[in-house]
């Protein structure tokens, strides 16, 4: 199997010219064509000759792959099916005004196992590599106007942070996509130690899934909350500074009758207390078999007030694609022939 160059650095884009006999600003002009112009042909990369050219694709491939499949929302979101090794996997691309922004998958499936998520219910079918996840970035419809990313596709990010950081640093790198670390959002559940490796290494936004304040209500949800408990999340996100450029989120999906009322609002204000965030309300979109339907607009409206009254800032997040299984919490790489 040929090694994919799509994920590679620079200096790793030279090195495999390098092994193909040829000089090391082949590499520079391969960045160029990978994540600047964000070519998906060989043929169109007219700057290095043909020779060279075929020299590399016998010993490499670029490592893009075209969509399986799309579906189109009444509301302009799109969603994107791509086959991996390891199944399928789905991203989803949001307009909204001058912004376009993709949500981004990092695993096949995943093993959070979290009862409210569809993908957490498929259960975890493998990581995906750099290359699958740059792909997403490139051979969705115009990558060009793609302005913001977040990793909240299918998977836990930090579940697979290695790959995830390499991919960081090709947005962000000025021979990469050349994005500032504004742009990017990292969503995850709150794994640690690689959360702290996060919090050190990257200047990107960070959302933690938190759902409910009370631990034990939010481990009959959120089986990771065994492993990470969000307090102790909590302890090592207030080591760090979110005052400034990097901004910190809180993610709370609504159920009624299970985490919508006084009760949790007062003792998610207590959670929160001092931090410098926001805390977004999700609207629930139903899923096969699950107890608890979506919390009224009543509840959520009273809950985000709540929280702003108390110098929490609070918001109710629009939700977009439910009609094409594209909204938050529906994602299941489901492929249909």
């Amino acid at each position: 199997m040929k090694e994919k160059l799509l994920g590679k650095t620079l200096e790793e884009l030279k090195a495999a010219a390098g092994a193909c006999g040829l000089k090391p600003f082949v590499g520079k002009q391969l960045a160029d064509w990978l994540y600047v112009k964000r070519v998906r042909e060989w043929d169109r990369m007219v700057n290095i000759s043909k020779a060279a050219r075929e020299q590399l694709a016998d010993r490499y491939e670029l490592g893009t792959s075209a969509p399986e499949g799309t579906a189109l929302s009444s509301d302009g979101t799109r969603k994107y099916l791509f086959r991996v090794a390891n199944g399928f996997v789905e991203s989803v691309v949001i307009p909204d005004a001058d912004r376009m922004t993709l949500c981004v998958s990092s695993q096949a499936g995943c093993r959070m196992g979290c009862r409210f998520c569809m993908t957490g219910r498929g259960g975890f079918h493998g990581q995906l590599d750099a290359a699958d996840i740059l792909n997403q970035f490139i051979s969705i419809d115009g990558p060009e106007k793609l302005t913001n990313a977040v990793f909240m596709g299918m998977g836990e990010p930090l579940d697979n942070y290695d790959t995830v950081s390499r991919v960081i640093a090709v947005l962000t790198a000025d021979w990469g996509f050349g994005w500032s670390p504004k742009r990017i959002t990292l969503s995850t559940i709150g794994v640690l130690p690689a959360l702290q490796r996060f919090l050190d290494e990257q200047r990107c936004h960070l959302a933690v899934s938190l759902h409910n304040p009370f631990p034990e209500e939010r481990l009959s949800m959120m089986p990771a909350q065994k492993a990470w408990d969000i307090r102790d999340v909590l302890r090592l996100i207030r080591q760090y500074d979110f005052s400034g450029q990097r901004r910190v989120s809180f993610e709370y999906t609504m159920f009624a009758g299970f985490n919508d009322d006084k009760r949790h609002a007062d003792a998610l204000i207590r959670l929160l207390r001092g931090l410098e965030c926001r805390v977004n309300l999700i609207r629930f979109h139903q899923i096969p078999d699950f107890p608890y339907g979506c919390a009224s607009d009543q509840a959520m409206e009273a809950f985000r007030d709540r929280l702003n009254n108390h110098q929490i800032l609070c918001t109710i997040r629009s939700s977009r694609g439910e009609d094409i299984l594209a909204a938050c919490g529906m994602l299941a790489g489901q492929h249909s022939e």
